[in-house]
Order: C-alpha cells, then structure tokens, then sequence
C-alpha cells in the first residue's frame, strides 16, 4: 500500500510542477513586452495543447534572446562606437544627399532604425551576375592596399568560396589586413573545413559569427536560431557590396536540386561604405577582442557627387519592429509602381494589409517569389496569402529559373532598397541583416530592369487557379501560416 501511496503522490506532485511550469510560462508569454498578440495567442496554444513538447519548444525559441552576456558585450560596443557622422571631412558638399521632400521621410525611417544619415557622393555597379560578382570582388581583394572586411551568412569551400578565400590569404601575404567573419551555422563548412585553418595560417585574421558551440549548453545562453544573415564586404574603405549573394557557386551545391540560386548584388564606391564599415566593425567587435573603431574615425576619401544611399542594419538587439517598419513606409509611399522580389515571405498583418492597400489605391503592385522554394514550410505559408493579395489586385508572378533569392524593391522609379532582408519574420525580428536604402532613378531603373529580367522568366498566378486550389492544400497552407508568429 505504502509504495501505491507513493506513485499517487509522486504522480500528483508531478501534475502540480508541470501545471505550475505551464501557467508560469503562459504568464511570461503574456508579459513579454513588444509581442505581437498572434505571438502571444499562438504561443499560449502550443504550450496548453502539446503539454511537454510546447514547454521544450517555448525555452528553445519563445524568446530573442542572444544570450545576457554576448547582449551586453554588443551594448558595451556600440555605446562606444563613434557616429557615422563623427568623421573629419563630412562636411564637403559632395556628400550632402539630394533628395526630394516627398522621399525624405524614408530615409529618416533608416535614420531612426541605425543612426545612419542619408550620403550623397556614391557610385554603383549594378553586377551581371554572381560569378561577375565574385570575379570583382577578386580583383578588387587583389588591388586593396590596407584593409579587407568580408562578412557572409553563407560561405561554401566550393569554386568561388575558394576563390575569396585564395584572394584573401594573397592579401594577407602582401600586408593587407584582412578580417572575415562567417555565421557558424551558415558557413559551417567552410568553417570546418582545412581552408579555414589554411586562412588563418597565411594571416587572415577570422571570426564565427553566433558560434553554437555545444548545442545543449548553447541553449542555456541564447536561442541557437538567431542568425547573422548579413552580407558585408567593405575594402580600403571606400569599396562595400551590399545584396542577396552569400559566397558560394550559383550552383549551390548543398542544395542543388533548387539551383541555380538567383541574386542581386550592387557593389559601391564612396561614403556609404563607411556606414557598413560601422555595420562590421559592430558585429566584429562583439566576438573579437580587437579594436578596430579608430578606421572609424579616419577622414572620408574625397569623392565626386553621386548616389545617395543610407545602410540599414537590423537584427534582434536592434529595436522591435524595424525592418518591416521600413518595408511599410516604402509600399504607402507608392504613387505609381511597386516590384518586390522575396524568396521568403512570411509577413506580419500590417506588411500583408500595406501591400493589399497599395493595389487598392491603383499602384501597379508586383511581387515575385521563386516558384520552387527550399523551404516547403515557408512556400506554403507564403501561399496562404496568396488569395487576399490577389483580391486586392496585386499581381503574382513565380520566377521558374532556378531559386529567386534576391531580396529587391523598387518604388516609382526612383527609390529602391537591396539587400539581405527577406520579407518574413525570420528576417524582421530574428536575423541580423543589411540593407541599402537608394536615391537614384537611373540605379533604379537598372534594378527595375534586372526585375523585369525575373517577369519575363515568370509565370503569373492566375486567381482563379487560387480559388480552386484543393480544400487539403488550403487547410495545409493555412495551418502553417497559423504558425507563423512561432517560425
């Protein structure tokens, strides 16, 4: 009897404690600040309906969390970094931006994200292609003459990883310093694979970005899923590309039956180079105890006027909210056309209603996404969205050649925004990412025309071929984008 006892109590007491850590997560989940109320709801959900499985799936990804220490370490480096604006010789006329009133208000939306002002001066090069892109990126590794800071999500030890990496170890050979930071899980490979140690041997001073370390103990000191997804490479700083491309073949090896993976990338010379210099001396900083803010400090070379552009950086210690603020501020700011290209979009209510405003107000409204995705959980529930935008008169078209990984707006044909940042919460509220925001109608124009490339590569969604898509696939794409806040 005594041992029956035992089990009942046992067992009753094991109710007690899981009961008591369910509604003590209910509860946290409830006073989370910044939360989206579909979070919240779906969160509260998955933590009554999945008993075990949600509390494990709540400690694990409920919270943005990088972990207290490496989060007050990022503090501790940006309260000590000088503004991008703290910079002998930002006064040359050269540099003040020429933007009309009516696009101004964008450009303090950037302003307000990351302290980077808008800066005249710049000129772009709009590559062909990633190989075109890799084979500059080359050269100019080859000609710099002081500095090299490269920064990818992604970075393969196939044919042109390994170019960047040979281009990087001559570098360093000839006395160029040269600092290159990969995410540890996105650049795993590269990461621990000999030419990473050969890199290093030859004076290539390297960085993991996030480094996971032991799974299980990486729990304890953060989410293992906050990325950083960014792509920055700034040379003698006055050379920065900014895009979609990660360093890598088109070919995309790792997942090749999706290939050729399809991006855009804009390499840039001028002072908008310096606002990504601040974007990596950030990030560096935060996992290297080498001080680099004195680059920050130097003189801006002198430039002929240009471009004006303004670097966006967003991520999960930037403030809630930021990156699809932006995106919202651009589509209302619409007057005659939108194109936007995503690979991943999985968006919050308000970006969903910005872009179904813009059709019903008579904007021409495109957006291109790729017709084969690699991630089936998010091709669905970029689906799900599908009829509302297309009631509303935005037109969808599928890209089918190969992955359509560029991330690319352009409004009216005058402002356009490129970059790492996909239209999906991943991107707006758990990845580190990098964007450029631009003033320019002939830069415009050739992103327009490199998106019109995708169009004609694309088929249209027709919405009655929606309407009558299977009650099974509906209630499938549904259900996951139910899930969305939690992906």
């Amino acid at each position: 009897m005594n041992g029956i006892s035992d089990s009942i109590v046992f067992t009753a007491l094991s109710v007690v404690l899981h009961l008591m850590i369910q509604w003590l997560l209910i509860i946290r989940v409830l006073l989370k600040p910044h939360r989206d109320p579909r979070a919240r709801l779906t969160w509260v959900v998955v933590i009554i309906a999945l008993p075990i499985g949600g509390i494990i799936a709540y400690l694990l990804f409920g919270e943005t969390n990088i972990g207290r220490k490496r989060a007050e370490r990022m503090r501790a480096v940006l309260a000590q970094t000088p503004t991008s604006q703290a910079v002998p010789g930002d006064d040359s006329p050269n540099l003040a931006p020429q933007i009309p009133k009516r696009y101004q208000h964008l450009f303090q939306v950037g302003h307000s994200i990351s302290g980077f002002k808008p800066v005249g001066g710049n000129h772009a090069q709009l590559m062909h292609d990633s190989n075109d892109v890799i084979e500059a990126l080359v050269a100019d590794i080859d000609a710099a003459q002081d500095h090299v800071h490269l920064l990818f999500y992604i970075w393969l030890p196939d044919g042109n990883g390994l170019k960047v990496a040979k281009a990087l170890m001559r570098a360093a050979t000839r006395g160029v310093t040269c600092r290159a930071m990969a995410d540890d899980l996105g650049a795993r490979a590269m990461i621990h694979s000999k030419h990473w140690q050969a890199m290093q041997t030859a004076g290539v001073r390297l960085a993991r970005a996030l480094p996971i370390g032991n799974p299980i103990l990486r729990v304890l000191g953060g989410r293992i899923d906050l990325r950083n997804h960014r792509k920055v490479v700034v040379i003698d700083d006055h050379i920065t590309y900014c895009g979609s491309q990660n360093c890598a073949d088109p070919e995309f090896l790792v997942k090749a039956k999706y290939a050729p993976w399809v991006d855009l990338m804009i390499r840039f010379e001028g002072p908008i180079a310096r606002q990504n210099q601040h974007l990596f001396a950030s990030d560096w900083m935060t996992h290297v105890d080498d001080d680099i803010r004195a680059l920050l400090l130097r003189p801006l070379p002198t430039t002929q006027p240009g471009i004006s552009a303004q670097v966006i950086g967003t991520g999960p210690t930037v403030r809630d909210s930021a990156m699809p603020e932006m995106f919202e501020a651009l589509i209302y700011s619409a007057r005659r056309s939108l194109v936007i290209t995503t690979p991943y979009y999985v968006p919050d209510e308000p970006l969903q209603a910005a872009l179904c405003a813009s059709a019903r107000r008579g904007v021409e409204t495109l957006i291109i996404f790729p017709q084969r995705n690699d991630s089936r959980v998010v091709a669905a529930a970029s689906r799900s969205y599908y009829a509302e935008l297309l009631t509303a008169g935005v037109q969808i078209y599928e890209y089918v050649g190969g992955l359509l990984h560029t991330k690319s707006l352009t409004l009216d044909g005058e402002i356009s925004l490129i970059g790492s940042a996909n239209m999906d919460r991943r991107s707006f509220e758990l990845n580190y990412e990098n964007n450029i925001l631009i003033y320019d109608s002939e830069l415009t124009q050739q992103i327009r025309q490199r998106q019109q490339h995708y169009l004609d590569s694309a088929v249209r969604v027709d919405p009655d071929d929606v309407a009558n898509w299977p009650r099974h696939r509906r209630l499938i794409n549904n259900t996951i984008a139910m899930l969305g806040p939690i992906l």
